[in-house]
């Protein structure tokens, strides 16, 4: 396993406002634009315009890559300039606030809102692989600095399972997530949800799945086309890929009610509540 961080200077922004929304009502990419930066011609590898700014004072950012203690890897973005704004997304472009995409060997895995992501082990096949986080504004521009996007690569090693170099089983580092995505829920769940996403709707129909403080829940989700499960107030989220069951082990200690959604069909399929 080779954990690597690399710094790239560059600049970004969030995703928000309501916690199903990505875009808000009526507003298009390019017409819930702010006045920062300089909006390019230019798109990056996925699409997204890009947004121009100095490079003096712009967002960093910075990954590196730990082995988690029960599956996979924990990625830890270090920003600098720039803070998570998943409360926003969808509006206009502001400086030093947004989200990121995280891809894998040019990929798109998720969209992150946080610090830390969690990577399954099923979900990277064995080899060397590059991991790209790139900055967005809350517009979902990306942002760049001297016409390019900024963004932070990681090189990553996944041996096959069972041999020598493959998952390390060391502790991971202070800080990181309690709740782990994972592509096989473990033994030790309190309780397990299995939901179906097919042409658009949700069974079981979402409703409420009660649970107590410190319980662990397995959410198995099958979706006929792929997209990202995000559980809101958690920040956890986890690739779904079409036709495939994907499972995000989730130990529930904050107390509240969290929606659990799709982020590209935009559906609620849950929501968790927490005594």
């Amino acid at each position: 396993m080779l954990a690597v961080g690399v710094l790239v200077g560059g600049a970004v922004a969030g995703c928000g406002g309501r916690a199903t929304t990505h875009h808000k009502p009526g507003t298009s990419h390019e017409q819930a634009t702010g006045s920062a930066g300089t909006l390019l011609d230019t798109r990056d590898g996925t699409g997204h315009r890009l947004r121009e700014v100095p490079a003096e004072g712009a967002p960093r950012v910075r990954v590196t890559v730990h082995p988690d203690s029960e599956d996979g890897w924990n990625l830890q973005l270090a920003v600098e300039n720039f803070r998570f704004t998943p409360e926003s997304a969808g509006g206009a472009a502001l400086p030093g606030g947004g989200h990121a995409h995280l891809e894998l060997d040019g990929r798109k895995l998720a969209r992150v809102y946080g610090p830390w992501y969690h990577l399954p082990a099923a979900q990277v096949a064995e080899g060397p692989h590059t991991l790209t986080v790139r900055l967005y504004a809350d517009d979902h521009t990306a942002w760049a600095v001297a016409g390019k996007p900024v963004e932070g690569t990681a090189q990553l090693s996944a041996a096959a399972a069972g041999t020598p170099g493959g998952h390390s089983h060391a502790a991971p580092p202070p800080g990181s997530p309690s709740a782990s995505p994972s592509a096989s829920a473990p033994a030790q769940v309190d309780r397990a949800v299995t939901i179906t996403v097919r042409d658009g709707k949700v069974v079981p129909a979402p409703g409420r799945t009660e649970l107590k403080r410190g319980e662990r829940v397995a959410l198995r989700v099958t979706s006929d086309r792929a997209d990202t499960l995000h559980v809101h107030g958690y920040d956890k989220e986890l690739a779904l890929p079409a036709g495939q069951e994907a499972t995000l082990v989730l130990t529930a200690d904050r107390t509240g009610l969290f929606e659990v959604e799709t982020h590209e069909s935009r559906l609620v399929l849950t929501q968790l509540l927490v005594r």
